[in-house]
């Protein structure tokens, strides 16, 4: 292979219904999509035993919020590695296993030369050309396509940094592609869009969107924005003008989404639970042997967890289920939102409990909308954990809706 990251051209994508383009439907074999789909008829619970030996233990706190885990940390790299989102954790570790030579080749994301927002999928077969998938991007990316090169290559050996709905896709066909090892680095995903809507909602932000270069939804209710000329600036999310984007800004499939800690991975790399740094859900034995490769560079301690989500995710239950049967929403008035915004940081739920509050409200959103817009599919997507999270707020299945 000469090219250091290398795309192969890819087949279009087949029209479905439910689908964020994770690259099965471009595949040879588009009917795939059938037994790989999470918005389908998705199996979390037996695969979850089939990859991490047994399935959630709701006895066991935060296992039905966060899937089954060996153990938590708060992380981070020490030194941050430049241009990377947060500190660098899940390119590192790309980098490690490539430099190790424990697999052939590592599926990741990259910008795309024309757009430093779009997700490019590539292969990267050189540890040191990891550093340019560093960083965040917004829109579809058919990353598992890329197992159709990665088997006529001869690959046996790879890694895969992806979004959930890639994750259980190739999670569902892992079998077919005759792989000798797998490692699966998952990153918590919601609310995606298009890369073109985002770009209209960068607009909204600032007179000036083409020179932002860097955003985070933090967990101190914040959007931090990073611009060309090193110029810096926070966002409260009650400032956000989310008012000003259309109705379908966030697809079906993303306000469905039932898996937002990438549950099927080996080790979940994130932030809600870190409290300003880096989240680690340590999943198997193979998730163990990824965070043993960043060694000494990797600074770890136990999460914290502060705060109360009830009446956070019930004011937010009530508004979604206004907003979906399209009834006119108030308005916060403009002079309580500063006040809002200093109190929301300083009381509002901090680490693990902000990361619970977050799930609790995707569970919501997902039951919400799926009974709105696609009552025939509750039945077969959504899965035992995320009725659970629902009992306390008075949310049950239905007749019907449950297998």
């Amino acid at each position: 292979m000469t090219q250091a990251l290398y795309t192969p051209p890819l087949r279009p994508p087949e029209p479905r219904g439910l689908c964020t383009d994770c690259g099965v439907s471009r595949m040879a074999d588009a009917k795939a999509c059938g037994r790989a789909c999470q918005f389908i008829q998705p199996d979390y619970s037996g695969q979850e035993l089939r990859l991490h030996g047994r399935t959630r233990d709701y006895q066991m706190a935060d296992e039905a919020h966060f899937g089954v885990f060996r153990r938590m940390l708060r992380a981070r790299l020490s030194p941050a590695k430049d241009g990377a989102q947060w500190t660098g954790i899940a390119t590192t570790l790309g980098e490690r296993l490539l430099a190790d030579g424990k697999v052939d080749a590592v599926l990741a994301v990259a910008p795309d030369p024309e757009d430093r927002w779009k997700p490019k999928p590539v292969i990267v077969t050189r540890a040191e050309d990891m550093a340019q998938c560093r960083g965040m991007r917004m829109g579809y990316s058919p990353l598992i396509a890329l197992m159709e090169e990665v088997a006529a290559r001869g690959f046996k050996r790879i890694a895969l940094i992806g979004i959930p709905c890639q994750v259980y896709a190739l999670r569902a066909l892992e079998a077919e592609f005759g792989l000798e090892k797998l490692y699966v680095i998952g990153t918590p995903c919601s609310d995606n869009t298009t890369t073109e809507n985002f770009h209209d909602f960068l607009k909204l932000l600032d007179p000036a969107p083409e020179t932002i270069s860097y955003l985070e939804f933090r967990a101190d209710f914040r959007v931090e924005l990073r611009f060309d000329d090193g110029r810096q600036r926070l966002v409260p999310f009650l400032s956000l003008p989310i008012s000003k984007l259309p109705r379908d800004f966030f697809p079906l499939t993303c306000r469905t989404c039932v898996d937002y800690t990438n549950a099927l991975s080996d080790l979940t790399v994130g932030y809600m639970g870190g409290e300003g740094e880096q989240w680690l859900i340590v999943r198997n034995e193979r998730g163990e042997e990824l965070v043993d490769l960043l060694g000494e560079v990797l600074v770890t301690a136990e999460p914290g967890s502060k705060g109360k989500r009830a009446p956070h995710v019930a004011a937010f239950i009530k508004n979604v289920e206004l907003a979906a049967g399209g009834l006119p929403l108030r308005s916060m008035p403009n002079w309580v939102r500063p006040l809002v915004s200093f109190l929301q940081p300083r009381i509002g739920p901090k680490g693990l409990e902000f990361a619970r509050t977050r799930l609790e409200m995707k569970a919501a959103e997902t039951v919400i909308h799926l009974r709105r817009e696609e009552p025939a599919k509750l039945k077969n997507m959504v899965p035992a954990h995320v009725w659970k999270l629902l009992e306390s707020y008075g949310i049950f299945p239905r007749q019907g809706e449950r297998k």
